[in-house]
């Protein structure tokens, strides 16, 4: 039988796009939480066909990643993730230090307060805090992966870089934006990365889920990189002019502080290269 022999550089390619796929199909797991994620919605998440998705799951099962429930047919992430986990979280040391504060704002506000950390062209929510208020906005759970711009911490985020880096994030987002997230247009994000730094911080007027607003304040490190936002997500009918201005208050003084500390502590290097 004739041998073929594949380029090196089309055998990396393909290597690049399997990895690409797995981790794209382990964040489609990952939104499922505690109750799974079926086939259909993650072909439907991440643009992948059937046969493609059984492959990468079946490799990522053997591997411990994920679990399948035999009941449910659901996927779930399995216990490699959470070992893995485990062994990266004393590295970033951001999460121990933004815990109190999230808490803090959500007693104070009585809303769901939030910190995400920027990944390149994107925003991670890393800490989701209740408040008392028995009317919830869902729009953010921990782990959820946003592109900058959507959400109010994500937005806030956005409008804090410069314009070049502005533009690059909505070219690299822009499509998922238009898939995913209808009430964004490239035009509607331009007028909100405005609108923030005219306020000095963001509001999504319930764009991502109708009748969930979100205001958020960002984060920069000691050399004036943004790290993250602060944010609150409440219910359209709370959110009156004076609360807006309620909120930033909160926003403002938990960002400043954690400014603060970085300056005096110096920003963990591990944290600075995720970002």
């Amino acid at each position: 039988m004739e041998r073929i022999n594949v380029p090196v550089q089309e055998a990396r390619s393909s290597g690049a796009q399997a990895i690409h796929r797995a981790v794209s199909v382990l964040r489609s797991i990952a939104r499922g939480r505690t109750g799974g994620t079926g086939l259909s919605v993650i072909c439907q998440q991440t643009g992948l066909n059937k046969s493609t998705v059984h492959r990468l799951t079946a490799a990522l099962i053997s591997e411990g990643l994920v679990q399948q429930d035999e009941q449910t047919r659901r996927y779930c992430l399995g216990a490699e993730c959470y070992a893995l986990g485990l062994v990266a979280s004393p590295r970033f040391g951001l999460h121990n230090v933004v815990n109190q504060p999230v808490r803090r704002l959500a007693e104070e506000s009585g809303d769901a307060a939030f910190f995400s950390v920027r990944q390149g062209t994107h925003g991670l929510c890393l800490i989701r805090e209740e408040g008392n208020y028995p009317l919830k906005s869902h729009v953010l759970q921990a782990g959820d992966r946003h592109p900058l711009g959507v959400g109010g911490g994500s937005l806030a985020m956005l409008a804090a870089l410069d314009d070049e880096q502005v533009q690059y994030c909505v070219d690299q987002n822009m499509d998922d934006i238009s898939l995913i997230y209808t009430h964004f247009s490239r035009e509607a994000l331009e007028d909100l990365v405005r609108e923030t730094r005219k306020k000095g911080y963001a509001v999504n007027p319930g764009l991502v889920l109708k009748g969930s607003w979100g205001i958020g304040v960002a984060v920069r490190d000691p050399d004036g990189h943004v790290i993250g936002a602060y944010s609150i997500a409440t219910v359209e009918s709370r959110m009156s002019p004076e609360r807006e201005a309620q909120l930033y208050g909160l926003l403002r003084k938990e960002a400043d502080m954690l400014e603060k500390h970085l300056r005096e502590q110096g920003l963990p290097r591990a944290f600075a290269a995720q970002i």
